[in-house]
C-alpha cells in the first residue's frame, strides 16, 4: 500500500513538474490515432474486376510487395486503380510516386466536392456548414497547380505529405517529421509561425541547400503521416502517438525506398523526435541517411546506441528554446527521457546560434538551418559543431581528412 501511494505522489509530482515548466496544460482533448490501411480499403479489397484477379491487401502487402505489383501492371492499369480507388493509391507506400501525385488529386477533387454539398445540406446545422465550407477551400488550396501530395487522408484532423523539388530526380533528399499542433489545416500555415510549420521547415531547408549546393538536385517531403498531439496536454507527456505513428514513418520510409527515392535525412522537431525516436531501431541506412532530433523533450532512449540504430544521430536545440525546462525523466508512462543535445547522449550536436526560439530552427540565417542543409547535402565537412559536442567534431573531422 505505502510503496503504490509513493509510486502515485511521485507520478503527480512529475505532472506538476511538466505543467509548472511549460506555463500551464493547453486546452485540448486526448486525440485518437489514425491508424491501419487507406480510407477506402473495402473496397479496393472487394474489387476483383478492375484486373480480373484480387488487389494486394494494404493491409498486409509490405512496401515491397506493393512496389512489385504495380512494377508488373502496364500503365493503363495503374491509371484504372488511381481512378476507382484514389484515396488507396494515394497513400499506398511503395506505389509510383507519379501516381500517387495523380491518385492524391483525384481524392481532393472528390472531397473538395463533398463538403462542398455538405456546406449547404439542409439537414445540417451552421456550424457543421461553415466547417465543411473550410475544408473544401482547404482542399481546393492543396490542387494548385505547383502542389505534389504524396498522402492524403481526410479522417480525423486530417493528413498529408507535400513534396517540394523533383523526388524522381533528386540526388539528396530530407523528410520532415514534425510535433504537436500540427494536422492537414496547419501543416502550411503562413505568418510569423511559417517555419515552425513542416511545410515551411521544408522549403526553407530546400532552399538553403540550393543556396549551398545550386548544381545538386534536391527534394524534401514535409510528412504530417500521423496523428500529432494538441497542445501540451496529456498526449504531448506520454508516448501513446508515437507509438501509433512510428510504425506509420517506418513504412512511408520503406515505401520511399522501393521507389528509388535516395535515403534521405530524417528532421525530427519536437515531439516529432518522439516518432522518430521509437521507429529508429527499423530504418536501415536504405530508409534513411541521417537522424535529426531537434528542439527534442526526448527520444524514449537514454543514449544515441539505445536508439538500436546504424543511423547516424544528430541533434540540435536552441539555447532560448521552452523544451528545455521539460523534465528530460521517464516515470510511469510520463515524460521522453535523456536530452538528444545533452552532453550524455552521445549524438552528434550541432550549432543553432541565431535561431529563435521552439519553431526557429530552420529561419534563413540560423546555424541549424545552415547545418542541417550541410548535413542533407553529405557536407559534414562544413557542419558548425555546437561547444563541446566530442560526437559531431569527430564526424567533421573525418569528414574533412576524406
Amino acid at each position: 500500500m505505502k510503496r503504490r501511494l509513493k509510486r502515485a505522489l511521485t507520478a503527480a509530482a512529475l505532472v506538476s513538474t511538466v505543467v509548472a515548466a511549460t506555463a500551464g496544460w493547453a486546452a485540448g482533448s486526448q486525440q485518437s490515432a489514425v491508424t491501419g490501411p487507406p480510407p477506402g480499403t473495402a473496397g479496393w479489397r472487394a474489387d476483383v474486376g478492375t484486373l480480373g484477379r484480387p488487389l494486394p491487401d494494404p493491409a498486409g502487402a509490405g512496401p515491397g510487395q506493393i512496389a512489385s505489383f504495380f512494377s508488373g501492371i502496364d500503365p493503363v492499369e495503374r491509371r484504372a486503380l488511381a481512378r476507382r480507388h484514389p484515396l488507396v493509391v494515394g497513400n499506398l507506400d511503395g506505389a509510383p510516386v507519379a501516381l500517387r501525385y495523380a491518385a492524391n488529386r483525384r481524392a481532393l477533387r472528390k472531397e473538395a466536392v463533398r463538403q462542398h454539398a455538405r456546406s449547404t445540406d439542409p439537414a445540417l446545422t451552421p456550424q457543421a456548414h461553415a466547417h465543411a465550407r473550410h475544408k473544401a477551400a482547404r482542399y481546393t488550396r492543396l490542387l494548385a497547380s505547383d502542389r505534389q501530395i504524396l498522402a492524403f487522408d481526410p479522417r480525423g484532423r486530417g493528413q498529408v505529405a507535400e513534396v517540394y523539388g523533383d523526388l524522381a530526380t533528386a540526388e539528396r533528399t530530407a523528410v520532415i517529421v514534425p510535433g504537436s499542433d500540427i494536422d492537414l489545416r496547419t501543416f502550411d500555415s503562413r505568418g510569423a509561425n511559417r517555419y515552425g510549420t513542416p511545410a515551411g521547415m521544408a522549403a526553407s531547408l530546400r532552399s538553403q541547400m540550393h543556396e549551398a549546393a545550386p548544381g545538386t538536385r534536391t527534394a524534401v517531403i514535409a510528412w504530417v503521416g500521423y496523428t500529432t498531439p494538441v497542445g501540451l496536454g496529456p498526449d504531448a507527456a506520454t508516448g501513446r502517438l508515437a507509438e501509433a505513428g512510428a510504425p506509420r514513418l517506418e513504412r512511408f520510409l520503406h515505401g520511399l525506398s522501393r521507389t528509388g527515392a535516395p535515403a534521405p535525412s530524417l528532421f525530427c522537431h519536437s515531439y516529432g523526435s518522439v516518432v522518430c525516436g521509437k521507429a529508429a531501431a527499423h530504418l536501415t541506412r536504405k530508409d534513411a541517411s541521417n537522424l535529426v532530433a531537434f528542439g527534442s523533450p526526448g527520444m524514449h532512449a537514454a543514449s544515441a546506441a539505445g536508439l538500436g540504430t546504424r543511423v547516424p544521430v544528430w541533434s540540435a536545440r536552441d539555447a532560448a528554446d521552452w523544451i528545455a525546462r521539460i523534465p528530460n525523466v521517464r516515470l510511469f508512462g510520463l515524460g521522453h527521457g535523456t536530452d538528444p543535445a545533452g552532453d550524455g547522449f552521445g549524438a552528434r550536436v550541432v550549432s543553432s546560434d541565431r535561431a529563435e526560439g521552439h519553431a526557429g530552427y530552420l529561419e534563413p540565417g540560423t546555424d541549424s538551418g545552415a547545418n542541417f542543409a550541410a548535413i542533407t547535402l553529405g557536407s559534414y565537412d562544413r557542419v558548425h559543431c555546437a561547444d563541446g559536442s566530442r560526437e559531431c567534431a569527430k564526424a567533421v573531422t573525418a569528414a574533412r581528412l576524406r
